[in-house]
Parts: C-alpha cells; sequence; structure tokens
C-alpha cells in the first residue's frame, strides 16, 4: 500500500487541527462575556442633597460589590436626572428625596441594566422598608418588554451584510457595479427589517424610516467590509471579514445587556465593529429620539465608506491588471 503523498496529509492535519481552533475561539468570544458579565463603570446618576447622595453612593458601592462598578454622575434634582437618562448619558438614576430615595431607570435603554440597578438599590434597604419606588423614564415598548427583538436583530443584519458582500464577489462584480449592488441590497434590507420589526412586532417605535436607515446602514458596514477585502485580497477577504463580524462583532454588540456590562475590552471592541454599533444605534432612534446617536453613526459610516473604498480601489486595480496582461499578449499575437 503506498504512503499517503506529503501534501494530502498535511491537508488533513490542518483540517483536523483547524476546526478545534475554530470552535474553541468561537466558545471563547460567546462564554466569555456571558460569563463575565458584570457592571463596569456603569453610568448612573445620583440626585439630591450632597450628604444623603454621598450615603447612596457608598451604599452602591457594597451592593455592587466592586469599587468601580459604577460611574457616579451628580444632578441637582430628579429634572436633571431625567433629562441625563433621556440624553444616554446615564443608564438610570437615585433621586433622594425627603420622603427617601428613588429609583429612575430606562428599560429601553437596556432591560438587565433596569433589572440590575432595581436589585443593587433595593439590596442596602431596611427589611421593614416599603422599598425604593422605581419609575421607568423610558419604558421598552410594551410588545417587547425584554429587548428581545432588538438583540435578535444583530445576528440575522450582520448575516445579511456578509451574504451581500459574498454574492457581489462570487458575481464578480467589481467597482461601481459592485457598489450599486450593495447600496441596494442594503436599503432593501433595511426596508424589510423596518417592516418587521416596526411594522409587524411593533418592537421599534421610532421614526419608521429612520429606523429603516440604521438596519440598511448597518448592513452595507459589513457588507462593504466584507465586499472591499474580498477585492484587495481574493476569496479570503470574505473568510476574515465574516470571521471579524461573527466572532468578535456579534459576541461584543452587547446588545442583550449593555457594553459596560462586558468584560473589558469586550465592550470597547464591540462598539467599534458593525453589529455593536448598529444595535447601539437602533435604539438612540428607536426609543431615545436620536440622543447619543453621532458616535455609533459615524463608525458604521466609516466602515461602510472604507468597505465601498476598498471595492473600488480592488475593481481599479483588477482592472489595470487585465489590461497591462492583454497589453503583454498582444504583440505575442501578432507575431
Amino acid at each position: 500500500m503506498s504512503a499517503t503523498p506529503a501534501p494530502q496529509t498535511r491537508r488533513v492535519i490542518a483540517a483536523a487541527v483547524l476546526v478545534p481552533v475554530i470552535a474553541a475561539l468561537a466558545l471563547w468570544a460567546f462564554a466569555w462575556p456571558a460569563a463575565r458579565t458584570a457592571p463596569r463603570d456603569l453610568p448612573l446618576g445620583v440626585a439630591g442633597p450632597t450628604a444623603a447622595t454621598a450615603q447612596v453612593q457608598e451604599r452602591l458601592k457594597g451592593a455592587a460589590g466592586s469599587e468601580g462598578a459604577f460611574d457616579i454622575h451628580r444632578y441637582a434634582d430628579e429634572a436633571a436626572a431625567r433629562e441625563a437618562i433621556e440624553d444616554r448619558t446615564v443608564y438610570g438614576a437615585v433621586v433622594v428625596g425627603d420622603d427617601g430615595p428613588r429609583l429612575l431607570t430606562a428599560s429601553a435603554a437596556s432591560p438587565v441594566v433596569a433589572q440590575l440597578l432595581q436589585q443593587a438599590v433595593a439590596a442596602p434597604t431596611p427589611a421593614d422598608g416599603a422599598g425604593v419606588e422605581t419609575v421607568d423614564v423610558v419604558p421598552a415598548p410594551a410588545s417587547d418588554p425584554r429587548g428581545a427583538a432588538l438583540n435578535a436583530s444583530v445576528l440575522p443584519l450582520a448575516l445579511a451584510g456578509i451574504a451581500a458582500g459574498g454574492v457581489v464577489t462570487v458575481l464578480g462584480l467589481r467597482g461601481t457595479r459592485a457598489v450599486a449592488a450593495l447600496l441596494g441590497a442594503s436599503a432593501l434590507t433595511g426596508l424589510a427589517a423596518a417592516a418587521i420589526g416596526h411594522s409587524w412586532l411593533e418592537a421599534l417605535t421610532g421614526d419608521w424610516w429612520a429606523e429603516a436607515a440604521v438596519l440598511g446602514l448597518g448592513t452595507l458596514a459589513v457588507g462593504g467590509a466584507v465586499a472591499g477585502l474580498a477585492a484587495l485580497i481574493g476569496t479570503a477577504g470574505l473568510g476574515l471579514g465574516a470571521g471579524v463580524v461573527m466572532l468578535f462583532g456579534n459576541p461584543f454588540a452587547g446588545a442583550a445587556s449593555a457594553p459596560e456590562l462586558l468584560p473589558e475590552p469586550a465592550g470597547f471592541i464591540g462598539q467599534l465593529l458593525p453589529p455593536g454599533a448598529s444595535a447601539t444605534l437602533l435604539r438612540s432612534v428607536s426609543y431615545f429620539d436620536g440622543a447619543a446617536a453621532t458616535g455609533p453613526a459615524l463608525t458604521l459610516t466609516w466602515w461602510a465608506a472604507l468597505g465601498l473604498g476598498a471595492v473600488l480601489l480592488g475593481g481599479a486595480l483588477k482592472n489595470r491588471t487585465a489590461s497591462a496582461e492583454g497589453r503583454v499578449r498582444a504583440p505575442a499575437l501578432t507575431g
């Protein structure tokens, strides 16, 4: 019996090793943030007299179990604290008045954080007390109180972007044709997603067209990046772009909880990638009238612009290479 050729043996070994490595990387990327979910510099407001709010801060430190759990913002009164919540400066606030503390939350910003704040603020209260009154300043929609629909939209939009970039590459579209295909696919995806999330499920409650634009921009950011990498480095760019989005962008997005609940640097990285920026921007547009939308909007715009620029550059380079090869072959044929 003849021995297996060396190249085939190396391929077998590579396949046997590569799959477990990818599986381990995927498990790490998804399981690590989930297992280490906890508040880390979570923006929280306190309002009221200085002496009373100082006591609240000390109690919050003890309840959270970590000194760096909350990033405390001080406000003069409840009105200022409410405005900060609506502007997405803080996730909630503890207002200390003559009748005791009151907790302001925003379940639309994160139902998980709203529940966490209720536990943290209620934990140090006396056992015989009536409990802390909680007011949901910006509530999640009644049709989706847990924010499940917005969280579930992250993966499909990422897959739609990867599919758009892959189809453009497989069909051999280049330059402006590839850009037009990506723009068209992303726009239609945004319209379809808004129709489902807003019109049907009623999980999104903001301006319909603004939501569709956000959903389309998120798809374009992923699709442009994937197609741009493929245009510059070949089909390997498809795997690279899809891998970054799926292994890092999706689990680090923080859509199910909040970026500040993920271990660092996962929360920071997630907001620099399209899935995390898309979730944050969609939440701002749908529930907070566009508050704090500038950062994630710029992130998605840069991804889309760089991706489409790479598509145009890759197409131009390939056309130039094809023209140069044609000029080289022409003399040989005439000779």
